[in-house]
C-alpha cells in the first residue's frame, strides 16, 4: 500500500546568536533594550538564499523604519539587518542590508572595503524583504535569489545588525566581532558556511 501524501522536502537550516558590541553597556540592574537576536540561514532549491532574523526585546523604544517612512540615506545607519557573503578563499565579497521598512540594498566589494558595483538596482522585485512585528519581537525575513550571490556551491557568511535607539546611538550585533570593534567587513567574522541546493 503506497502513500498518497507527497514527502515534506527537509531544507538543513543553521541558528546562530549575534552578539552585541556596545561600548555602552547599560548597568546591572537595567534590562537590556535588545535580549536575544537569532539569525536562521538555508539554502533553497534552486540556489536562493534564506535569511530570517528575530530580534527580541522592548521593541518600541527602539527607531525601526516603517515602510511608509523609510529611513533616509543609507540603510546601515539605521535599525537594519545584514548579510556579508562570499565564495571560500577569496577577496572579494557581496554586501546586503535589510531594512525593516522593507528596502533593501547589496553590493560587490572587490577587496576589504574597497566597493566594487551595487547589485539589483535595475530590478528591486529581485530580493523579498517581508516583517512581522508582535509582542516584543521584530521578525524580518529576506530571500537572495541565485543572480545576487556569488558563484560558488559553497559560500561563506557573515550575520550582522545595526540596531538605533530612541535616543539615536546605534548597537551593532554580529557573531562576531573580530577587530575588538565593530567592523562587518571582517572576514574574520564570516564564520558559516552553507552550501548551495542547486535542485
Amino acid at each position: 500500500m503506497t502513500s498518497s501524501l507527497t514527502p515534506v522536502l527537509k531544507i538543513p537550516a543553521i541558528t546562530v546568536g549575534l552578539r552585541s558590541f556596545d561600548p555602552h553597556p547599560p548597568m546591572p540592574d537595567t534590562p537590556p533594550t535588545v535580549s536575544t537576536l537569532l539569525t536562521t540561514v538555508c539554502a533553497l532549491p534552486g540556489g536562493s538564499v534564506r535569511l530570517e532574523f528575530v530580534l527580541e526585546g522592548r521593541i518600541e523604544t527602539l527607531r525601526i523604519p516603517m515602510a511608509d517612512a523609510p529611513p533616509p540615506g543609507p540603510l546601515w545607519q539605521h535599525t537594519c539587518f545584514e548579510a556579508f557573503i562570499s565564495a571560500p578563499n577569496v577577496e572579494n565579497y557581496r554586501e546586503y542590508n535589510f531594512s525593516p521598512a522593507g528596502q533593501w540594498a547589496a553590493s560587490e566589494f572587490l577587496h576589504y572595503r574597497e566597493m566594487g558595483h551595487p547589485l539589483g538596482e535595475e530590478d528591486p522585485a529581485l530580493l523579498s524583504v517581508t516583517n512581522t512585528r508582535h509582542e516584543g519581537r521584530l521578525t524580518l525575513i529576506a530571500e537572495i535569489p541565485p543572480m545576487l550571490l556569488p558563484s560558488s556551491p559553497v559560500l561563506r557568511l557573515g550575520l550582522s545588525a545595526v540596531v538605533e535607539h530612541e535616543d539615536g546611538s546605534l548597537e551593532y550585533w554580529a557573531i562576531h566581532h573580530p577587530a575588538g570593534r565593530p567592523d562587518f567587513h571582517h572576514a574574520d567574522g564570516w564564520t558559516l558556511r552553507l552550501g548551495i541546493r542547486l535542485w
